[in-house]
C-alpha cells in the first residue's frame, strides 16, 4: 500500500479515528434494524387481544370461563335466528305461538352459553381450591427451612422439589424468579398475581408488607400459613353449612315436577275427559267447557324451565356465594324439565 493511499485514507475517516461507513452499507444496517422492530412489534400484537386469539383461540377461550361467551354467545345467537327462521318457512307464523318447537330452540339457546361456562367455572372452581389448600404447606414448609440457617432463594430452591399440587408450577417459577436475584418482596408479589386467586392475593400482600416494614420473614410466612389455613377452614364450614339449602332448593324442583306430573296426569286430564264429554251432550256451557290442555302444558314446562334456571343461580349463590358457581345446576334442571315436558308429560 502507498503512502498516498494511506493519506486518502487518513483524510476519509472522522473525527473518532474510524472510517465512515458506506451509505449502502447504512441502509442495509437501518433495514435490518427495522426488520427487528417490526418482528418484535408483531411478536407483541400476537401476545394480547385479537393476535392472541387468532394465534391460540382455544387457549384463550378457556382461560377464564367468561372468555367461552366470546365464541358460544354469537353461536346461540345464529343457532336462534336459524332456527326460529326454519320454523317459521316450514310451519308459518302461527307455529311461533302454538307451537313447542321454539320452546326446544330456545332451551338450547340458553344451553350453548351456558354448559361450556358452567364446566369451565367448575374447572375454575376446583382449580382455585386446590391451589389454596396447598399454600399453608408452602409458607409453613419455607418458614421452616429458613429457620434451619438456609437464605430465603435456598430455602425456596429445596421447597420447589417437593409436590404441592396445582400450586408446583408456580413455586418453581418463584424459584426460578430468586434464582435471577429478584427481589423476595417483588417476587413474592409476582408469585401472587400468576395464581390470580383471592387468598392468594390477600397472603402475599400480608407478606409482602410485613417484609417491607422489616419484619422476620419466618415469622411472616408463619402468619400467612396460620391465615390461610384458617380462611380455608371458614370457607369449608361455610360450605357444608350452607349444603342443606343446596339439597332443599334441588329437592324443592323435582317435587314441583312430581306435583305438575301428577296434576297433569290425573286432575287436568279427567277434567278434559269430562269437559268433552259434557260439550257432546250439550251441556258444556253449565259444566266446564273446553280444557286445552295443550296451553296447560305449555304453561307448566315454561315454569319448571325458569324455575329450574333460577332456582340453580339461587343453589350457587347460597352454597358458594357465586350464582355463577350455580349455572351447573341450572343447565341439569333446566334440560331435566325439557326432557319431562319433550318426551313424559
Amino acid at each position: 500500500m502507498g503512502f498516498k493511499t494511506l493519506f486518502d485514507d487518513f483524510l476519509n475517516r472522522d473525527g473518532t479515528g474510524t472510517a465512515p461507513v458506506a451509505s449502502g452499507e447504512l441502509d442495509r444496517y437501518e433495514r435490518q434494524e427495522q426488520e427487528i422492530i417490526s418482528k418484535i412489534e408483531h411478536q407483541r400484537k400476537m401476545q394480547v387481544g385479537l393476535g392472541r386469539f387468532l394465534k391460540h383461540p382455544l387457549a384463550v377461550l378457556t382461560e377464564t370461563p367468561t372468555n367461552s361467551l366470546i365464541a358460544t354467545v354469537p353461536i346461540s345467537f345464529l343457532f336462534f335466528i336459524v332456527g326460529v327462521s326454519l320454523i317459521i318457512v316450514n310451519y308459518g307464523w302461527q307455529a311461533v305461538m302454538n307451537s313447542t318447537l321454539v320452546d326446544d330452540v330456545i332451551v338450547f339457546s340458553v344451553l350453548i352459553p351456558v354448559v361450556p361456562l358452567a364446566l369451565l367455572d367448575f374447572r375454575e372452581g376446583r382449580r382455585e381450591k386446590n391451589l389454596e389448600n396447598a399454600l399453608p404447606n408452602f409458607f409453613r414448609d419455607v418458614a421452616g427451612m429458613n429457620d434451619s440457617g438456609m437464605t430465603l432463594p435456598n430455602a425456596i430452591h429445596i421447597v420447589s422439589e417437593g409436590e404441592y399440587g396445582t400450586l408446583t408450577p408456580y413455586i418453581r417459577k418463584l424459584d426460578v424468579d430468586m434464582s435471577w436475584n429478584v427481589p423476595f418482596v417483588e417476587a413474592i408479589t409476582n408469585f401472587g398475581r400468576r395464581i390470580g386467586t383471592p387468598l392468594a392475593e390477600r397472603s402475599v400482600d400480608l407478606i409482602a408488607k410485613a417484609s417491607t416494614a422489616g419484619g422476620d420473614v419466618s415469622e411472616v410466612l408463619r402468619a400467612a400459613a396460620r391465615d390461610s389455613y384458617e380462611f380455608i377452614n371458614l370457607k369449608s364450614e361455610r360450605a357444608s353449612n350452607m349444603l342443606i339449602y343446596e339439597v332443599i332448593i334441588v329437592a324443592a324442583f323435582f317435587v314441583f315436577l312430581f306435583v305438575i306430573a301428577i296434576l297433569e296426569s290425573t286432575f287436568l286430564s279427567t277434567m278434559a275427559e269430562a269437559g268433552a264429554q259434557a260439550a257432546a251432550s250439550g251441556a258444556g256451557g253449565q259444566f266446564i267447557g273446553d280444557v286445552n290442555m295443550d296451553l296447560y302444558k305449555r304453561l307448566f314446562s315454561h315454569s319448571a324451565m325458569i324455575m329450574g334456571f333460577f332456582s340453580g343461580l339461587v343453589a350457587g349463590q347460597m352454597g358458594e356465594g357465586r350464582a355463577a358457581a350455580g349455572l351447573k345446576f341450572s343447565a341439569v334442571m333446566l334440560f331435566i324439565a325439557w326432557v319431562l315436558f319433550r318426551f313424559a308429560i
